[in-house]
């Protein structure tokens, strides 16, 4: 399989949960596509530990809804549903709108300047319509604004869902850079921040959050129905 085995740096680390990190990536990413079976005997093999903490992981696995018990099959993959990444999208954006007084109290002139050296690179990207590299630079942007925050608990859950995010926002990144308002749009928080504009940050925030939310929903919805 192409997903690492485990990282040395993380033996402090309980196996069932670098197992249960392991496939999670692997299944959100498509390394182990929908439909595919989970046999105890080859992952365990392969990730070089017990069966024990391999079925502990598939137990957290069955709770995320990434995999299901399946007669005469076994445990096998879920595919993503609409409403899935429909929740998923709900989920980060309202966390996100939560922790928007913590950032703008937080924020700092540096931050402000990082963000935008972040927009510069993410200008050249749109010009070239590069959807590669302005996926991976919207992500920095956004993570970078999230992180002003100071609300540890909220961000947990926001970084919980980024997996997620970044494998469905890839179906969508080329609607993306042909919606050019979503990126003036990032030069317009980066203003709101520094006017420490907290209104008028959440509703801009709520409208881009909301605009790439259906956006992503779109792309799935054609990729799925075509």
């Amino acid at each position: 399989m192409a997903y690492q085995t485990f990282d040395p740096g993380l033996e402090n680390r309980p196996i069932r949960d670098i197992a249960y990190e392991q496939l999670k990536h692997a299944i959100i990413t498509g390394q182990i596509p929908a439909g595919s079976r989970i046999v105890e005997t080859v992952y365990a093999d392969q990730l070089h530990i017990s069966r024990t903490p391999l079925r502990e992981a598939l137990r957290k696995l069955e709770r995320d809804g990434l995999v299901e018990y399946v007669l005469h099959r076994g445990v096998v993959v879920r595919a993503f549903t609409i409403d899935d990444i429909d929740e998923i999208f709900t989920i980060r954006n309202a966390m996100m709108m939560l922790i928007l007084p913590s950032v703008v109290e937080n924020v700092t002139d540096e931050a402000l300047a990082r963000l935008r050296e972040i927009l510069k690179e993410m200008d050249v990207a749109q010009e070239k319509a590069d959807a590669d590299a302005l996926a991976v630079l919207n992500r920095e942007f956004h993570g970078s604004i999230e992180h002003l925050s100071d609300k540890l608990r909220i961000l947990r859950v926001i970084d919980s869902q980024e997996e997620y995010i970044k494998r469905f926002s890839a179906l969508a990144i080329a609607s993306v850079v042909r919606r050019s308002n979503a990126h003036q749009e990032h030069h317009q928080m980066v203003a709101l921040l520094e006017n420490r504009d907290l209104e008028g940050l959440k509703k801009l925030m709520h409208h881009h959050l909301e605009e790439s939310k259906e956006t992503c929903l779109a792309a799935v919805r054609e990729k799925h129905y075509s």
